[in-house]
């Protein structure tokens, strides 16, 4: 093979590499965006929270009830008191059936609430961005299987710059100390940024850096 070949396929692999690597990037940041609509999607769109409860809703906290986690939880299984089904069944569905799902009587995510990108993000969330919660959160315990000793290198480099060290800086919600009470929406949030705000995105890393990050929180002042 001569060397004007060679370099043509150099030249050829370099691109499809770089085509590959951005589509895989784009992947990451749609899932992570379908998980912050999963998370509180008025939030997300700079947008106002419908005034009636869902009408699906049957939990006891109606202000939240258009939130997807209000009905279907933070780990993705559902809401054990109310009988409402997961979205683990979900996982490797079509988009569009999900979509179809979304817009449903049922669920009532007409284009007035989400637009066509913003339930095709969600969709694909629900299909390609779910994670197996109980790897990092022990199901019975309720605390997250990180290591806390790693999760503070972790959180010194990654977080407590907007967090500050003792995870009070940000007025906008709870201490990270008290937010460790619930590690499956820590876990969710790490991996996926909190909804309208300029939060890095663990979700290309391993996943275990997140669940250590959860971990060291537990040390955390409330």
């Amino acid at each position: 093979m001569n060397m004007r070949r060679l370099s043509t396929l150099a030249v050829f692999g370099a691109v499809l590499f770089s085509g590959m690597a951005a589509t895989a990037a784009e992947i990451e940041s749609t899932l992570a965006r379908g998980g912050r609509l999963y998370d509180n999607w008025y939030k997300e769109l700079k947008t106002t929270r419908p005034e009636d409860p869902h009408p699906g809703y049957t939990g006891k906290a109606p202000k939240n009830s258009w939130r997807c986690t209000a009905c279907h939880g933070w780990d993705y299984t559902g809401d054990k008191a109310t009988g409402v089904k997961g979205i683990t069944g979900a996982k490797g569905k079509p988009e569009a059936a999900i979509v179809a799902i979304l817009r449903d009587k049922n669920h009532g995510y007409g284009s007035d609430k989400l637009n066509d990108k913003d339930a095709g993000d969600l969709a694909m969330f629900v299909s390609k961005g779910q994670i197996d919660m109980s790897k990092y959160v022990d199901p019975t315990s309720g605390q997250s299987k990180g290591s806390a000793a790693k999760g503070e290198v972790y959180f010194n480099t990654l977080c407590a710059v907007c967090h500050g060290p003792d995870g009070k800086k940000v007025s906008t919600g709870m201490p990270l100390g008290q937010a460790s009470d619930y590690p499956a929406a820590m876990m969710h949030k790490a991996l996926n940024g909190q909804p309208a705000e300029a939060m890095p995105m663990l979700r290309s890393f391993d996943h275990g850096i997140s669940a250590d990050i959860v971990a060291y929180t537990k040390s955390l002042p409330k």
